[in-house]
């Protein structure tokens, strides 16, 4: 294809425009700097001059953006980045995914989004904050000059073939040409991205002093924005790792998707320790370090994703960035750490508690657990390159380690959930509590009682057979003190084995409590207004959005997490079949009809079709596939077939089919209650929404201040809230529901291959050592060389070898980067001992600050003898602190 003389300079012209925002965005901030640092009359003009700079500097990432798309529309293979990531057969949509389909455009991307969120902050700054506004500005177009460095001198995405351009591209991944991949990266970068707009405005309370409530007014609902699409970013990746990937789950604990959730946890700390300093004026220092922090993550992550340091099915190519991200995070350590120690005695207040049952004691804990969480996933995930480094052994910390290890603290925070949300702010009488917490915990304990009781017979058993995952794990020594002959793992193991029931009487127990909170809000305003039940529930929210929106998304977490509990009773079962022959898994018959096949000029599919039946009835037809692209017909991928229900999906894929004999070796999962999970994940994302929605009265009253009495709409703060909802319960309620991943299997008829205890025990600890895939268990890896390795282990075991000797020396053979848990010995064990120093000294450190923070309880003056009195002051008195809680806490 003869590109026309206009478009002749495409890279040279695209480079010279990254370049040119570059020099403007340096510009901007110094300009910034200045009007910060000015007392006198330049100071305002510095400011507008820093502020046209800014826009500027955005009008040409963004122009710099369209070049590189048009690139991939017209089929541009002189741009390497083009050639390398499309080619002349991909359709529409695929070329425009595939403009942040690898490294360089990633990071253009990344500052296009930058860009936009610097656009509208400047916008937004014209007329408030402008105290803090310079230095926004200028920590905002210093991230931009990081990234803009980037792109000039080691991932220029328009850097040009040195051979001339060939005549067909590469094409895409054929792992990234799906739906959730046109969506998932936008998602997961808007929410990282816009943590930077938080950091600067905490960056600019630091430098300026201002550090009272002007600053998480400013910053709250960016945060709320970033957190939100962080949350949609990461259901939308288990989406795409269960439709694409075939292995019947949908969050491996891959290092990349663990970078992209470690800035979740300390956002969603700040979420609840914010709220704290707004009431009572303390934790300020905490919460400047929280929003530090969670940007630092940002960069951390994408470093960890873009350097090429850890192996992931997610991660990009080897390149030489790594080491401006070092340097980028070591300025951010020292400018961090620097700012909160030089604001320090401004920062620091004498803090005080009415009670250690209270909900800002419970807000503490719930830091803890969430921060506990991080710390974990972020060691967990570097310990191999730790270990590589500093005393030479290959490891690798699989999915096992992190369910193990992560169940039991999931229930503690799920907990935590409950009683926050049941405790009073401040402290509450006796009576109070009792009546708070009565209702919840008998509809905690029945549902527990009811699945110990009734679950086996539903299929939900009480204690689920989880095989011991540390077999190669020592007796260790903690703190000193000798555990003797016991297990740490099978320790573990059998506390996960009896979580379940627990977790379902505790979901329950949130459930109540949260609807207990709606109910009671309700009739108090019932009883006040005199309102009908809807229209009080209606305006109660409307008025409190962003408690009860808050609430909601406490909702749309705790379903989330019913549907992961159900991942303890998953089902599986393969088998080779011959047309007209079924295998059986729990309820369901699965009979294979043959195979056809179909083409286009994109794609070449050969589709399985199986008849499903459920107890006999007619389910469903599903046609599990292999797909082979025509631009790297040497990778098929597996296209699975989903049939989604309440209770349960079923979920089918076809590892390998001959064409010849039509020969098809299946595999099917049936996941219980997968499909609350993203039903958990819409309600948390409306939740959100309503929290953020700003309120008609106060915003335009602050509106028309801010303009000398004359009105201004919200278009643009309710638009961008508007889109931002629209785009994200759009994304989530097209995505097809998916599965969980864990292990328990029930049987299969003749035909099916069905794992033995023994052989999952096996099977769950070794990973996939082919060298081409990313080194998933082979319990999960869908390729060859694991499907191999597995029919091995089985004859093995039928000959009698034990599963210890064939971990042994699968070990020997491969090295201890082969097993899915590192050995406990030697320095390894820091990797078991780190995190439960560092969750044990957390929560001493935490009950030690609420102890000392508390007062001395103040006697309460007993109820009234009678009865029905009683009852009169107890509900009046609740009913007036609900009151009391929601006046004048929103705008």
């Amino acid at each position: 294809m003869e590109h026309p003389s206009y478009d002749a300079g495409i890279p040279a012209f695209g480079t010279g425009v990254l370049y040119a925002f570059l020099v403007t965005a340096a510009i901007s901030l110094c300009l910034a700097v200045l009007a910060g640092t000015d007392r006198g009359p330049s100071a305002a003009r510095f400011l507008r001059a820093a502020r046209m700079s800014a826009l500027g500097t955005c009008a040409l990432i963004g122009l710099d953006v369209m070049l590189l798309l048009y690139g991939f529309l017209s089929h541009d293979f002189r741009i390497r980045y083009v050639a390398h990531y499309s080619d002349r057969s991909m359709p529409l949509h695929y070329l425009i995914t595939a403009l942040w389909g690898g490294q360089d455009g990633s990071l253009l991307w990344w500052t296009f989004l930058l860009s936009i969120y610097t656009s509208i902050c400047v916008f937004t700054l014209r007329t408030r904050y402008k105290e803090l506004a310079p230095w926004v500005i200028a920590t905002l177009m210093g991230v931009v000059v990081f990234f803009g460095v980037i792109m000039s001198w080691a991932a220029n995405p328009f850097s040009a073939s040195f051979v001339g351009a060939p005549l067909e591209g590469e094409g895409l991944n054929p792992s990234l040409q799906n739906f959730y991949m046109a969506i998932h990266p936008p998602s997961l970068y808007v929410g990282f991205v816009g943590c930077a707009v938080p950091f600067a405005f905490a960056v600019a309370a630091l430098i300026t002093g201002r550090l009272g409530e002007e600053w998480t007014l400013a910053a709250r609902r960016w945060v709320l924005f970033a957190w939100m699409f962080l949350s949609i970013g990461n259901v939308l990746g288990m989406l795409w790792a269960y439709e694409e990937l075939g292995w019947g789950g949908f969050w491996a604990w891959d290092p990349v998707e663990n970078a992209a959730c470690l800035p979740w946890w300390t956002i969603t700390a700040y979420l609840h320790s914010v709220m704290i300093q707004e009431r009572r004026g303390i934790l300020k220092v905490w919460n400047v370090a929280l929003l530090l922090f969670s940007f630092f993550l940002t960069i951390f992550g994408t470093f960890l994703t873009r350097s090429g340091l850890i192996s992931s099915v997610h991660s990009f190519a080897q390149s030489g960035i790594g080491i401006y991200f070092v340097w980028f995070m070591g300025f951010l350590a020292v400018l961090c750490i620097g700012l909160v120690v030089w604001r320090l005695p401004l920062l620091r207040k004498a803090a005080e508690i009415d009670a250690l049952l209270s909900r800002e004691a419970m807000f503490v804990a719930n830091n803890w657990m969430l921060l506990g969480i991080c710390v974990f996933i972020a060691l967990a995930t570097t310990w191999p390159k730790i270990a590589e480094w500093l005393w030479g052994e290959r490891l690798t910390v699989g999915a096992t380690f992190y369910n193990a290890w992560l169940a039991p603290v999931a229930i503690v925070l799920l907990l935590i959930m409950a009683v926050g949300v049941l405790t009073p702010w401040r402290k509450g009488s006796p009576d109070l509590l009792l009546k708070a917490f009565r209702g919840p915990l008998v509809a905690g304990l029945a549902a527990g009682i009811a699945h110990a009781v009734f679950g086996r017979a539903m299929g939900f058993p009480a204690v689920v057979n989880i095989p011991p995952i540390y077999d190669v794990v020592t007796p260790i020594k903690l703190f000193g003190a000798t555990l003797g002959s016991v297990n740490v793992g099978r320790s573990i193991a059998w506390l996960d084995g009896h979580l379940p029931a627990v977790a379902t009487g505790l979901v329950a127990l949130n459930v109540a409590a949260l609807a207990q909170e709606y109910w009671r809000g309700t009739r108090a305003r019932m009883a006040s207004k005199g309102e009908s039940a809807p229209v009080a529930l209606t305006r109660l929210v409307g008025k409190n959005r962003r408690r009860y929106g808050g609430y909601l998304s406490h909702l749309g977490f705790v379903l989330m997490m019913a549907g992961w509990v159900g991942a303890a009773y998953r089902q599986e079962a393969e088998a080779v079949l011959r047309p007209g022959e079924s295998f059986r898994l729990g309820q369901y018959t699965m009979r294979y009809e043959g195979i056809d096949n179909l083409r286009d000029i994109h794609v070449r599919q050969t589709r399985a079709i199986i008849n499903v039946t459920r107890n006999g009835s007619f389910f469903a037809t599903l046609h599990p596939a292999r797909f082979i692209y025509t631009s790297r017909p040497e990778q098929p991928t597996s296209e699975v077939a989903i049939a989604p229900r309440l209770g349960e999906d079923l979920y089918l894929t076809m590892n390998s089919v001959d064409p010849t004999t039509r020969v098809a070796h299946l595999k099917a999962f049936v996941n219980p209650l997968t499909l609350w999970i993203w039903i958990g994940a819409m309600v948390l994302v409306a939740g959100v929404i309503i929290a953020m929605w700003p309120e008609a009265s106060k915003a335009a009253a602050r509106a028309t201040r801010a303009r000398g009495g004359r009105p201004v709409p919200l278009a643009g703060q309710s638009a961008l809230l508007l889109v931002a909802g629209l785009a994200g319960g759009a994304a989530l309620l097209l995505t097809s529901p998916a599965s969980a991943q864990n292990n328990h299997q029930t049987s299969a008829d003749t035909n099916a291959r069905q794992a033995s205890p023994e052989e999952r025990r096996v099977f769950e600890q070794l990973r996939c050592m082919c060298g081409d895939c990313p080194r998933e268990s082979l319990s999960t890896c869908t390729c060859g060389f694991a499907d191999g390795q597995r029919q091995r282990i089985r004859e093995r075991l039928a000959r009698g070898d034990s599963a210890a000797t064939i971990i042994e020396q699968y070990v020997e053979r491969y090295g201890s980067e082969s097993l899915e848990v590192p050995p406990d010995r030697g320095a390894n064990k820091g990797l078991y001992l780190v995190p439960v120093a560092v969750m044990i000294a957390g929560g001493a450190m935490g009950l030690r600050l609420v102890r000392r923070w508390a007062r001395k309880p103040v006697p309460v003056t007993p109820a009234p003898a009678k009865a029905p009195a009683a009852e009169k002051v107890d509900s009046g008195e609740y009913d007036a602190r609900i009151n009391e809680e929601l006046r004048g806490h929103d705008d």
